[in-house]
Parts: C-alpha cells; sequence; structure tokens
C-alpha cells in the first residue's frame, strides 16, 4: 500500500521519516533505488551511547557492519531529587552525537536512524532533551517504547543467528530497563520490558563498599520479583513440548562472557555465539560478589564504568536464567542497533527473505489493534482509502508532506473510531485516548502521538493549546504535519454516513489552489445527497482555513 522513501544523502539538511532518520550530503534527493549504501544507527542508551555504519548489499540483502563506536555518556545518572536527566550527562551525549555525526559523514551515510531508550523515557526534561539535539546538532531522535525496543533488539539478534524451529528468548539487559523477547524465526511472540538495570540498580542499591551475602540476597529477591510478570507472560507463550534457547546481548553479557573465556584461558575475538554455562556463569557472579570495589576495577577485561556496574548486570542476569531454568545461554553481539538497520532494510523493500515479515510490522499491529478495539474493520477500510485518496490527489494544496505522513493517516484512518464503544458523542477523544495508550510497534514514540492525535482531531473541535493531544507533540512541524492530515481525515470520515456504503469510488483533483471531488455511487440512480451534504460542511470549514477553492460534485 505504502511507497517507503529511502533518504539519500544532503548536505547540512535533516529530514525524519520512520524512526528518526537523518539524512544528509550532496544537496539532492534522489528517486528510490536499491544500491550498495551505508546506513548508520545511533542508540542513546542509559550508560552508552553507541553508533553502528553497516553497508547493505542489495543482491545478498545482508549488511557487514564497517564501524561500530562506543562513548560512555552515562545518561542515566539523573538528578537524585527530581530524576531529570543532569546538564553533565546531556552534555557528555551531545558532544558524543557531535562526533558520530561527523563520522556518519565521513562514510557518507546515506540515512542515520536514531532511536533513545530508558533513560529518556523516564526523565522529565527527556523530550526537552531531544529537542535540543535537534535544535543544536540538527538530529533527530525518536523515543521509543519499551516493547518496540524489544522488537527491534529481537530484530538485531535474528540478523546474526539462525533461530531454526526452536523459541528463543532474548535477554537484554540495559542500563535502565531489562527486555525479555520470546520469539522465533518469524515473529515476536512476546515483547516485555522491565524497569531493572545496570545502572539503575547500582544508583539505587549499592555504595562503594563491599556487597554483603545479605546484600546480594535481597537483590536476588528483588529482581526476581521484578522480572515475574516479564517470565509469566513469557512462559504464556511458549508452547507445550518446546525447547526455549536463551540468548543474552548486550555489554553486561558480553562482559560476563569475556570474564568466563578468561577463566577458561580462552582467547577470543568474538563473543558472539559464545556459549556459556549456567554453572560458569554461577562461579563468576560469586567471584565478582566477593571482591572489592577496587579489586574489580583491576579486572583487565572490564572498563572502570563497567567494572562498577557489573555486579547488578551480573545477578540481573543470573537470575533470570535461574528463572527461565535453562542450562546455558548463547551470546549475542547484535541487538537493538542492527536491529535499527534490519528495521530499516524491511521497510526499504532490501529484504524479502525470512525478515521480510517484519517488513509489515505496521499494518499488523494497528489490525491488531482495530481487532482489539471491535473497530468496524469494512468501514474504518473504507475511510482509509477515502483518506489516501484525498492525500495523494492534494499535494501542494491541502498539504505538504513529503511522505512520511501517509502511514499516520492510514493508522489513524484505520483507528479514528475505536472510541466508539465508550462515548459515541466524544469519541474522537476516547479513540485518541485509546490509541495513545496502546502498543503500535513499528512506530516511534512520537509517531505513535501524532497517529493518536490525527484520530482526536477528525471531528469536532480544532487544536487548542490547552489540549494535552496537542502539547504532547514535539515542535512546530509535527503539529502541522498532524493539522494536515487530519484535515484529510475529516473529509474521508464525512463520506462515511451509512453502516453499508452507497460510494463505489472517489474521483479527487487539485490545482492552483482549487480542489474539486467527485463521489459516485455504487449502482446507477443511488442518491448520494447526504453523502454530498455532509462532505459539503466539511468543505465549508476546509475553505476557510486552508484558503482555497474546494467543489463537491
Amino acid at each position: 500500500m505504502f511507497h517507503p522513501r529511502v533518504f539519500m544523502p544532503k548536505e547540512a539538511t535533516y529530514s525524519s521519516s520512520s524512526m528518526g532518520v537523518n539524512s544528509f550530503i550532496d544537496g539532492k534527493e534522489y528517486l528510490i533505488h536499491k544500491h550498495i549504501c551505508r546506513i548508520g544507527t545511533i542508540d542513546i542508551g542509559t550508560n552508552s551511547t553507541h553508533l553502528l555504519i553497516a553497508k547493505l548489499d542489495p543482491n545478498l540483502n545482508t549488511f557487514s557492519i564497517d564501524l561500530a563506536e562506543k562513548s560512555t555518556t552515562r545518561l542515566g545518572e539523573r538528578d537524585p531529587e527530581t530524576g531529570e536527566l543532569t546538564v553533565l550527562a546531556m552534555n557528555r551525549v551531545f558532544e558524543t552525537l557531535k562526533r558520530f555525526k561527523d563520522l556518519a559523514q565521513s562514510y557518507k551515510v546515506e540515512s542515520l536512524i536514531i532511536a533513545a531508550t530508558s533513560a529518556v523515557r523516564e526523565s522529565p526534561n527527556g523530550k526537552n532533551f531531544l529537542l535540543d539535539i535537534k535544535k543544536e546538532i540538527g538530529l533527530e531522535v525518536d523515543l521509543i517504547s519499551g516493547a518496540e525496543e524489544g522488537r527491534l533488539i529481537y530484530l538485531g539478534v535474528l540478523s546474526g543467528m539462525q533461530f531454526e524451529d526452536k523459541p528463543h528468548l532474548v535477554l537484554d539487559i540495559g542500563g535502565g530497563s531489562t527486555e525479555l523477547v520470546l520469539a522465533d524465526s518469524n515473529d515476536a511472540r512476546a515483547l516485555t520490558s522491565t524497569k531493572i538495570g545496570a545502572v539503575r540498580l547500582q544508583r539505587e542499591f549499592f555504595d562503594q563498599g563491599s556487597i554483603t551475602s545479605e546484600k546480594s540476597s535481597f537483590l536476588r529477591s528483588f529482581i526476581k520479583g521484578s522480572l515475574e510478570p516479564a517470565v509469566d507472560k513469557v512462559f504464556r507463550r511458549v508452547k507445550a513440548g518446546e525447547q526455549v534457547v536463551l540468548v543474552a546481548t548486550s555489554g553486561t553479557a558480553m562482559a560476563i562472557g569475556q570474564l568466563v573465556a578468561n577463566g577458561e584461558n580462552q582467547s577470543l575475538s568474538k563473543l558472539h555465539g559464545y556459549k556459556v554455562s549456567r554453572k560458569k556463569l554461577d562461579d563468576v557472579v560469586a567471584e565478582l560478589i566477593s571482591m572489592t570495589p577496587e579489586e574489580r576495577k583491576n579486572i583487565p577485561s572490564l572498563s572502570e564504568r563497567r567494572s562498577e556496574i557489573i555486579v547488578p548486570g551480573a545477578l540481573i542476569l543470573q537470575t533470570a536464567m535461574q528463572m527461565v531454568g535453562v542450562d546455558e545461554l548463547i551470546l549475542s553481539e547484535r541487538a537493538l542497533r542492527e536491529g535499527l538497520v534490519v528495521d530499516w532494510m524491511c521497510r526499504n523493500g532490501y529484504l524479502q527473505d525470512r525478515l521480510s515479515y517484519q517488513g509489515s510490522i505496521r499494518k499488523r499491529t494497528v489490525l491488531h489493534q482495530v481487532r482489539r478495539f471491535a473497530v468496524n474493520s469494512n468501514r474504518s477500510e473504507q475511510v482509509a482509502n477515502f483518506a489516501i485518496e484525498f492525500y495523494e490527489n492534494t499535494k501542494g494544496v491541502l498539504h505538504d508532506d513529503d511522505g512520511a505522513g501517509k502511514e499516520l493517516l492510514w493508522a489513524a484512518a484505520m483507528l479514528h473510531s475505536c472510541g466508539k464503544h465508550i462515548n459515541i458523542s466524544s469519541y474522537h477523544k476516547h479513540s485518541w485516548y485509546l490509541i495513545r495508550h496502546g502498543e503500535l510497534l513499528g512506530y516511534s514514540q512520537s509517531e505513535h502521538l501524532m497517529v493518536a492525535a490525527i484520530a482526536r482531531y477528525h471531528r469536532k473541535s480544532f487544536p487548542k493549546k490547552r489540549h494535552e493531544s496537542w502539547q504532547l507533540l514535539v515542535n512546530d512541524e509535527q503539529r502541522k504535519l498532524v493539522f494536515d492530515m487530519s484535515i484529510l481525515l475529516r473529509l474521508a470520515c464525512s463520506l462515511d454516513k451509512r453502516p453499508d456504503s452507497l460510494i463505489s469510488k472517489v474521483v479527487i483533483s487539485s490545482k492552483d489552489k482549487e480542489v474539486n471531488v467527485e463521489i459516485l455511487p455504487n449502482k446507477i440512480g443511488r442518491n448520494l445527497d447526504l453523502e454530498k451534504w455532509s462532505l459539503n460542511n466539511v468543505i465549508s470549514i476546509v475553505r476557510k482555513i486552508k484558503n482555497v477553492q474546494m467543489n463537491s460534485f
């Protein structure tokens, strides 16, 4: 249905599509085509900020990694009283992003995809921080939900590991959250995100002294209690007789794997695919707990910052392994950053094999919500088709969108009536609430809010500054896009007046501030006066707002 846009290099110009795509170099924009190109991804995490530059091969539908950079930015060291990101931590990220941007340009990266996770999600000033990044550095950053983070981690792991016919449980221990994802080679069965992470536990429970047995016992109980809902959800999705394979990814897992390998006198250049037994993990954790902070700092394979958070991270890994009940885990060096690359490839037609299923994640997640909220799918699909007709035939007159709004409009059209079963007279407000608090996988948090806002403003009042749905949009660019798309949805919804539509086709033409709309019946002689009356009511409003001439036939 949609034709995803490939952002090609532009000099000092940044534009955004899904997942915070930033495009630069050359000053030219090209048509979509597959070619060998480089994609960059940046993961702004709680402990570290990572850059990955991947070279895409359209012939093999694969990618190789040209560069992987990491900077320990410690964004999770928030103000203990307010919970806000500190100026010092934000400045560390600013400096890192400037350097990463220069690196991406030097590699002639065509699209730079940036995601922020737990630390920014939970901070009161997180959104302002992202606005400052755009203002000062010119980079668009997407804030992703915990479930979306889990999905992207799954894609990254799947890109470097054969799942075969076995379900895999992917465990990613971050600084501020831990993701557990149950998945097979086709799709993710369960996506969970829990607010425990190595940095969070270190900040809340650890001081500079040694770790007593009482404290380690308490932490294991705390971690177990925190993980129980996620583990329960996972096991509800495991089919009878299936054996789950545990895959661990993240800096904590890699550090533990390296310590295990060191203990076996193995010199490994890569840890990807390395297997760690439960017994060896228990031995390493026990040894780490017995050490003083200074002794941990002196471990050659651990950086100073990693040594500070290795014990809480190791306890999460150990506890999760015990709860899952497996005797062995496999390490994966691929995770969120690679997942961002795979997601981009899926959306832009580079993958047609086992990963291609994920290319339709946006459509599938919207349809899932349609069923969940008992939306009349026939009527919503027709409204969506009408909305896309208005979108495609009024560009330059009713909107100036370059493509990013089309999928948002479609999603909002499919879900615009989901609040009807709560309150028919104000259902647009309830639809906004349901969409906002539902899960839309494949959409960034800002895109998610935009979909909800488009649905919110498809009828009755127009946006006001006091509206929460309007305030949550982070900038004027997003507000303009939401306003324009909501006008198109308003026009489309005006044609949805009967349980069984009498319309076969809508013919729309536009030129020089004039739009003509002709609606055709599905049978000769059928009266469409009701639809024309409804459409003309909206047209009279659009004429004033958009200062255009609109006519209906």
